[in-house]
């Protein structure tokens, strides 16, 4: 073999080896790239967040996209996605899955969010308490004249199942937070796609009542005010009211990495967390983790 054939082959053993390495993992470092995957809740806070940070470290893109919290959490064991963020915390079985594929799951909270229930600005109903909800959602109610609304045929919205906002809703308002409650959402309920998808819905239909984080409040729905029981206040969807804890459908918005976030993981997660990444959570109308 010639010397030129050596080093030839020598290069080229290096080169494999370069790539292999670049292959192995995501966390950040492959070709200056983050890619940030879950929450529909989360996606424009997660892009408003990317946006600023690349605006101040040009050397690193980061690409956010939906899908659901479970789309998230698949995407962040299966490697293709550096960072997951999800509405709801993990669940047992994901962590299991977690560890079973070699890390364990390192789960941060980056903001706060309220769970808005949203109704057609011309519904006469304002107002609902916790087991009202639970009886419209699981088609329990049927029509808005049952809760002193319209003679109208009431019009569940739901996400679908692989999103955290439909399992926290279904776990915190369907069955009130208890294991054993088997409490499931109407047969008749609309699943859909995405939190904007129930938005455009409710603004066109008289009859129509989801939910969805209270950043996609506008004014082509109304926000309905909720109280814990039929002896407490109604609250009404703010950041007031989630930081003071006395809306009750709130809950934190997560960021799920493999184990300690490292490089440019975790110089993207203190960004989320600095002063700057928490007023832009306050800008997007979720609730940051303290006061700006």
């Amino acid at each position: 073999m010639t010397k030129k054939m050596r080093l030839f082959l020598a290069a080229g053993s290096c080169v494999l080896i370069m790539l292999t390495l670049g292959g192995c993992s995501r966390q950040g470092q492959q070709a200056g790239s983050l890619q940030i995957k879950g929450s529909d809740t989360m996606v424009n806070l997660g892009q408003a967040w990317a946006e600023a940070f690349m605006k101040a470290n040009p050397k690193l893109s980061v690409a956010v996209t939906g899908g659901g919290s479970g789309t998230g959490i698949a995407a962040l064991l299966s490697k293709t996605c550096d960072i997951a963020e999800l509405s709801r915390e993990l669940k047992p079985e994901e962590i299991s899955m977690a560890r079973e594929k070699g890390f364990d799951p390192k789960q941060i909270m980056v903001a706060l969010d309220g769970l808005a229930v949203v109704v057609h600005p011309a519904n006469p109903v304002s107002q609902l308490t916790m087991d009202q909800l639970a009886a419209v959602f699981s088609g329990v109610l049927k029509n808005w004249k049952e809760i002193g609304g319209a003679d109208l045929p009431i019009v569940v919205l739901s996400r679908e199942v692989n999103s955290g906002t439909h399992v926290y809703f279904k776990e915190h308002v369907l069955r009130h937070g208890s294991k054993e409650s088997q409490a499931e959402f109407a047969a008749t309920a609309l699943m859909l796609p995405s939190s904007q998808a129930i938005a455009d819905e409710v603004a066109q239909n008289p009859g129509a009542i989801g939910y969805y984080g209270m950043g996609y409040i506008t004014a082509k729905q109304k926000a309905l005010a909720i109280a814990r029981d039929a002896a407490s206040p109604f609250v009404a969807p703010t950041i007031e009211n989630v930081l003071n804890q006395t809306y009750p459908i709130s809950r934190p918005l997560l960021m799920v990495t493999r184990g300690e976030p490292q490089g440019g993981v975790a110089k993207f997660i203190d960004f989320v967390l600095s002063d700057a990444g928490q007023r832009i959570v306050a800008r997007i109308d979720f609730v940051p983790l303290k006061k700006i």
